[in-house]
């Protein structure tokens, strides 16, 4: 009983000790500004319901005052079958025109995706080359009614996963074909990749007790070889301070950047809701993380980097006052990316 206790004193200790490290780091203001480069992910009913000009024009207010240069409009869910019915996306020319109009220079992207099939469980099975040559001519159809781009969010997506690599080789060469960006949403990278083989051997891919699905260095840097454009999506970080979630998103920004940023366009993904099992996260916090990230790197990327805001449907004007009072540079400077 005296070693227990012992053992749990030093526990709690080291515990201390990593509050304690957490809060010093996290209390200097951060010297870095955001960027001009920035991502919004955008809800459904903008490609599937009716929208007025008074809409259109509120909408490209919104992009301009942020600083928004690229929007993803979740224009699927893919079906089984890699199609999406049109009667989903019945007003996508019509935003698209919108956009143009009241937006110019934004990027419209139609944001694609589906629950992916591990070890027969899912929605869309990748591995049927049959799905995902029907995926491919579903992008088509979207890059035809003038979206700017594709960008495909499956889940879940593990590192050795060579049908969707596949796909990415195949849609690069669509988009290039049409002029058009390709991107991708992925989960925020493993913290070490020597654990994702471990964890393959111990837990399934399915189920209710799997391992993550975390992109390694090899696998994030393969994908930004085949993007234009990679966001990470460093949300729903379940930590219990505010500068331990700081970190979280610190420590992915400078990582990532550093790894990835020379190749392609990086957006760190930031929540604007309150995860239902996470008091220490939220916009501010996430801001506030990527630029002490940004301050860490030695240089800046050489490609534009910047945040993707999840999501237009749980951003209320507060928050978004909140988003320009922590991010975007004062319109007098240049942008940091």
């Amino acid at each position: 009983m005296r070693w227990t206790g012992w053992a749990a004193a030093y526990v709690a200790g080291l515990a201390a000790l990593v509050f304690a490290g957490a809060w010093v780091w996290w209390q200097p203001e951060p010297e870095a500004r955001g960027t001009e480069a920035n991502a919004l992910w955008a809800r459904h009913q903008w490609v599937g319901e009716p929208h007025s000009d008074a809409e259109y024009r509120a909408l490209g207010k919104l992009l301009e005052e942020n600083r928004i240069t690229d929007v993803f409009f979740h224009a699927g869910p893919f079906e089984a079958d890699g199609t999406v019915p049109p009667g989903k996306y019945r007003y996508a020319r019509q935003l698209i025109e919108a956009v143009r109009k009241y937006a110019p220079g934004v990027r419209a992207q139609a944001y694609l995706g589906q629950v992916r099939v591990v070890d027969g469980h899912g929605v869309i099975d990748l591995d049927d080359a049959a799905v995902r040559e029907r995926v491919l001519k579903t992008d088509a159809i979207f890059l035809d009614l003038g979206f700017d781009g594709i960008h495909y969010d499956f889940e879940p997506i593990y590192y050795d996963d060579r049908a969707f690599m596949t796909l990415m080789d195949r849609t690069r060469e669509l988009t290039r074909s049409k002029g058009g960006l390709l991107s991708v949403a992925l989960e925020q990278p493993t913290l070490a990749d020597a654990a994702q083989p471990v964890y393959k051997a111990l837990l399934p891919r399915s189920g209710a007790l799997h391992y993550p699905p975390r992109p390694t260095e090899g696998f994030l840097r393969a994908v930004a070889d085949r993007a234009d454009q990679v966001a990470i999506m460093t949300y729903d970080v379940s930590l219990p301070t505010r500068s331990l979630a700081g970190w979280h998103f610190a420590r992915h920004t400078r990582t990532t950047l550093e790894l990835i940023g020379d190749r392609t366009t990086v957006f760190m993904g930031v929540p604007t809701y309150r995860p239902l099992m996470d008091w220490a996260e939220d916009l501010p916090v996430a801001l506030r993380g990527i630029r002490r990230g940004i301050d860490d790197l030695k240089r800046p990327p050489k490609r534009p980097y910047g945040v993707g805001v999840y999501a237009d449907w749980t951003t209320d004007p507060a928050e978004w006052a909140r988003y320009r009072a922590a991010w975007p540079p004062p319109a007098t400077e240049s942008p940091a990316g």
